[in-house]
């Protein structure tokens, strides 16, 4: 692999780090309910810039499948992290979020009716263990609270039914059009609980233009470039950029926004990372 084909690889797993520090600088200005409608409206539109995204046709079968994942992959999830980060600090929100991976093999599992080999089965409970060592760590502590992690696993579980579901359309059509059609789908629904609150914006240009690039990279372009990293170095190789999420997203809550972590919890991102990636390898 070249230089070029390394920061590539890395880039998604960078972009997707900083988007938890970007919900909380937005929600400086913005109501939480604010947030995804402008997310996935400035995703939408930089994702419909691409032909990719745009000329593939969606069949009228299918076309409820793409309901379903704007629904249970972005309106709901993208919802719920804002009103989580009310609560719970941009730091231990991306470090939880390092399991993402876990929730997937769970849910696939389920959906299989059947146990998932062993080697996987030990990931799942690695990584689970770090998981709890991060919630223990920071449930009581400093502005974090059990309600908004709690809201986290949430959306982590939606994240792990919405993945699953939308392997099959994104064999089908690829992934760019199954993305663009969800996010708008995801925009139609969510700006309506949005408008009463436009009477608490605060506006201000710092935490607009954090949420524009929350919107523009890490709800969009991230999106593209993983694609074009899974179809250019494989999907097993491209993988690996989400592993670097949480530690973009500690370093930036710890070190910019001066986030208080627990000890403990750093150790249980380590935990269930290395967990999320034995889980990973166990299903290739």
């Amino acid at each position: 692999m070249s230089a070029v084909d390394w920061a590539t690889l890395a880039l998604p797993g960078l972009v997707w780090g900083t988007s938890f520090y970007f919900i909380a600088e937005g929600l400086q200005a913005f109501p939480a309910a604010l947030i995804t409608p402008m997310r996935v409206g400035f995703g939408a539109l930089t994702l419909g810039l691409f032909p990719a995204a745009r000329r593939v046709r969606i069949d009228r079968v299918d076309m409820p499948r793409i309901v379903l994942l704007g629904v249970i992959w972005m309106a709901i999830p993208l919802s719920i992290f804002p009103f989580a980060e009310e609560r719970v600090s941009s730091s231990v929100t991306g470090m939880l979020n390092g399991a993402t991976p876990l929730f997937i093999a769970v849910v696939a599992a389920f959906m299989a009716r059947r146990l998932p080999p062993k080697q996987q089965m030990v990931g799942v409970a690695v990584g689970f263990s770090g998981v709890v060592l991060i919630a223990v760590a920071s449930g009581s502590g400093g502005d974090n609270s059990w309600f908004g992690i709690g809201l986290i696993f949430v959306a982590l579980v939606f994240y792990g039914v919405s993945l699953n579901l939308a392997v099959p359309l994104q064999q089908k059509y690829g992934g760019l059009p199954v993305l663009w059609r969800a996010q708008m789908i995801a925009f139609v629904l969510v700006t309506p609980f949005a408008i009463p609150s436009l009477s608490e914006v605060r506006f201000a240009w710092g935490p607009f233009l954090a949420v524009v690039a929350l919107g523009v990279f890490g709800t969009a372009l991230a999106f593209v470039v993983m694609a074009s990293n899974a179809g250019r170095l494989g999907s097993t190789r491209a993988s690996v950029s989400v592993y670097i999420v949480p530690v973009v997203s500690l370093l930036l809550g710890a070190l910019v926004r001066h986030e208080s972590v627990a000890v403990l919890a750093i150790v249980g991102c380590a935990i269930a990372i290395l967990g999320a990636y034995l889980t990973n390898r166990s299903r290739r």
